[in-house]
């Protein structure tokens, strides 16, 4: 049977967008698939998914290209500093897109980025535009934007029904990090 790369978009305001796509990762490591995760937004500081990527290796490679949330949780860095790491992101994700090596690449939290007027809308469809047609790309973050909805084989909302912050339960290791 012959492979068709899918895109396939994690969105909505509730919890596992992500997660989501770490979990078709894991799928594919386990298939000796060769998968990238572009992290956009998230900052330098160490997750699990970090953590994970070096224990994965080679089958998982995971580069953070961002400099952290923008405009919350104390984000003191200017705009333009957001928008040249995405800028730079967007660059490392062609490459790789390009470069063949991969049969999976998640642009994690790119649309945040987009919505958030960091990157523009058509930079990543031009990138769905010159993907292999084998290659599977999977796009998080919430707000995803219309047209690239619109362009994706899969679409999953994500809907918060009970979040543990509202109850003052911070960030757990393991779970949210």
């Amino acid at each position: 049977m012959a492979r068709f790369g899918l895109v396939i978009v994690n969105t909505g305001n509730g919890k596992g967008k992500t997660t989501a796509a770490l979990g078709t990762a894991l799928r594919a490591c386990g298939y000796g698939q060769k998968v990238l995760m572009i992290q956009f937004v998230k900052g330098p500081w160490k997750s699990g998914e970090q953590l994970a990527a070096g224990r994965l290796a080679p089958e998982f490679e995971l580069v953070k290209t961002g400099k952290g949330f923008f405009k919350i949780m104390n984000d003191r860095l200017p705009e333009e500093d957001h928008k040249e790491a995405a800028r730079l992101g967007l660059e490392l994700a062609k490459e790789k897109v390009l470069s063949g090596a991969y049969d999976l690449i998640i642009l994690d939290e790119i649309n945040n980025a987009i919505a958030d007027g960091l990157l523009p809308v058509e930079s990543l469809l031009e990138l769905l535009d010159v993907r292999p047609e084998t290659l599977h790309i999977i796009i998080t973050g919430r707000n995803a934007h219309p047209k690239v909805i619109e362009r994706a084989h899969l679409v999953t909302e994500m809907t918060e029904i009970k979040h543990p912050y509202a109850q003052g339960i911070l960030a757990q290791k393991g779970i949210d990090f």
